[in-house]
């Protein structure tokens, strides 16, 4: 049996008094899409921090690919093939679309030269933005700068993607769109952690849901059953989730 692509075994995290994550283990085998939700204050972007590296657990560990990363910084992890979006896209918004895809080539990937270029135009093309590949990023509309953030992680390569709440404020036929593009990444390959507020689309695309409340992992199934769990409909408000 292969190992998971991305794993958290039992970390931890606290700020001051503030118990953010009380133990949480997580495993991703590779090619799967496993969506993370929860109310707020959950924990989900503080887990995603811990996998990162932008935050040290205060125990347990990460792995990625079988190696153990704990320690690592986040450039040294995105190295060896984990990447990230953010709830906020933030383009650099006087270089180009392809610029900006470039800076994620070059910067996370340390790709150079011809490599690099491809790797960019490639993940342009992976999230349909090639045909705005010379429009100034500033420019762009919200589903496009989220794209765009998309794409900058892509171009790096990465054997596991961890998107943070990359459908949030869009409209129903651009979140179909980029759903659709979501697919399209994990059908080359990419294991998926999703984060989304946006439960109908994690139903939609996930093969697997993961429920935070309180810090600690209180459901881990297929999506109808952990949507359908008692605990689950509890930590949201007492009202249905779906």
């Amino acid at each position: 049996m292969s190992d998971p692509a991305l794993e958290a075994g039992n970390v931890t995290k606290s700020y001051g008094s503030l118990v953010v994550l009380g133990g949480v283990c997580l495993a991703v085998d590779p090619g799967e899409v496993v969506g993370v939700v929860g109310p707020n204050g959950a924990g989900k972007t503080t887990l995603l921090d811990l996998l990162t590296g932008t935050a040290r657990c205060d125990s347990g560990h990460v792995r990625l690919l079988g190696a153990d990363v704990t320690r690592l910084r986040p450039s040294h992890r995105a190295r060896r093939g984990l990447g990230r979006t953010f709830q906020v896209p933030r383009p650099l918004g006087a270089l180009t679309v392809f610029e900006n895809a470039l800076v994620g080539a070059r910067r996370a990937a340390r790709l150079r030269g011809q490599h690099a270029y491809d790797a960019a135009y490639q993940a342009l093309v992976m999230t349909d933005m090639a045909g705005l590949a010379n429009r100034q990023a500033s420019s762009l509309r919200l589903l496009d700068r989220k794209r765009l953030e998309l794409a900058r992680a892509l171009a790096a390569r990465p054997r596991v993607l961890l998107l943070d709440e990359i459908a949030g404020g869009l409209s129903d036929p651009e979140t179909e769109e980029l759903m659709a593009t979501i697919r399209r990444v994990n059908a080359e390959g990419a294991a998926i952690v999703w984060v989304e507020h946006v439960i109908r689309v994690l139903s939609a695309v996930a093969t697997r849901l993961v429920c935070l409340a309180d810090g600690t992992v209180i459901a881990d199934g297929p999506p109808a059953d952990v949507l359908a769990s008692e605990a689950v409909q509890v930590a949201y408000l007492g009202g249905s989730v779906l």
